[in-house]
């Protein structure tokens, strides 16, 4: 009994290494690899590119004043519409002690000239009424004392421009009085009240009061990289998509193209401007992040295929044209002629028809 229950035992060994050796071997054999089969089909390919941006008003202008002072007064803010000429700011002049002891020593010769004047011409009066002198003397008298009292009020009047910065003789027209140079709307008011600023001259730029913009005439501007700026031309449509504005879509016309390209992070880059056409009733704002889809070239009603069916080598195609399915799969390596891509599907012009059969991704494995 024990010899048969030993010889069922080894029996059982055996078995189990030869179903496992069995098992390993057939499942170490390799599988038939089969493939999915694509056919041509006819269609439009549309080749695209993405340009990044912004959304900017065409022309930013910045309101200096025409004298350096405080600002005492500011009468617009932020997102308030402006027409040209308005008043935007008041600013109050602190006067040079220089100036303003040269003036007023301009205005004491001009009194003490006046009153020589105004003595010799009281004088000549009274002798041309007793007729002693000529009427050409009386008259002389009288025009130097004219110019005697006009230079004392010029004298006056220079006086309250150096401490005030107003004219007496036309204050509303003050060049403390910072107005809008065009009609448009407030994009920024970067001072406050009590902020010093600078007059504009050729030594400085001046201190920016106010930016004003007319917004219903942007552009898009953004950057295109060198390999595809010579697709791209002047007057050339494109559809421009904003982020905060995912319902909006906006036409535009590229008007500029840059000369001359810039680095950008080891890349050449063009920069490109376009006119957008902003729809009756909407309001855009400044410095809006947009995208800008340009169609660089396109190709109606031709043969196209999924471009993963494409083997690239150096500058020539091929495809596997499928030539027996019915003991497995057999292709044969067949060169084409491709067009324009859109990196989905790619333009055949030559090697395959509609009627092709072609190898597409694996199916099974094994």
């Amino acid at each position: 009994m024990k010899k048969f229950f030993k010889i069922l035992l080894w029996t059982l060994v055996a078995v189990i290494f030869i179903g496992t050796f069995v098992y390993l071997f057939i499942n170490s054999r390799p599988g038939e690899t089969r493939y999915e089969i694509v056919s041509p089909s006819t269609g439009n390919i549309e080749r695209t590119t993405i340009l990044t941006g912004t959304i900017e008003p065409r022309d930013e202008i910045e309101i200096k004043p025409q004298v350096s002072g405080i600002i005492s007064e500011i009468n617009v803010e932020a997102g308030d519409m402006v027409s040209e000429g308005d008043v935007v700011a008041r600013i109050k002049i602190i006067p040079d002690e220089g100036q303003l002891s040269s003036a007023l020593s301009r205005i004491e010769t001009a009194r003490i000239s006046l009153a020589d004047a105004r003595a010799k011409h009281d004088r000549n009066t009274l002798l041309f009424d007793k007729k002693v002198i000529s009427r050409e003397e009386y008259e002389n008298t009288a025009t130097t004392l004219a110019k005697a009292e006009a230079e004392l009020e010029y004298a006056q009047d220079a006086y309250s421009i150096v401490k005030e910065g107003v004219s007496r003789n036309n204050a509303k027209e003050s060049n403390t009085l910072v107005r809008a140079t065009t009609s448009g709307l407030v994009l920024d008011v970067p001072v406050k009240v009590g902020s010093s600023v600078i007059q504009a001259n050729t030594m400085n730029d001046g201190t920016t009061v106010a930016t004003v913009a007319d917004m219903n005439n942007l552009i898009f501007k953004g950057k295109v990289d060198e390999t595809e700026v010579g697709l791209l031309s002047v007057r050339q449509p494109m559809t421009i998509s904003i982020g905060a504005l995912p319902d909006l879509q906006l036409d535009a016309v590229i008007e500029n193209i840059a000369p001359k390209g810039t680095e950008t992070n080891g890349a050449n880059t063009f920069e490109i401007k376009a006119a957008i056409t902003v729809p009756e009733g909407r309001q855009l704002r400044a410095g809006y992040s947009a995208n800008a889809s340009v169609m660089l070239n396109r190709a109606a009603n031709v043969l196209t295929i999924p471009e993963s069916v494409i083997e690239w080598a150096e500058d020539s195609t091929f495809v596997y044209v499928l030539t027996d399915s019915v003991k497995g799969q057999k292709f044969d390596r067949t060169q084409v002629i491709t067009g324009i891509s859109d990196g989905m599907n790619i333009e055949v012009k030559s090697g395959v028809t509609s009627s092709t059969r072609l190898r597409g991704r694996v199916a099974t494995g094994k």
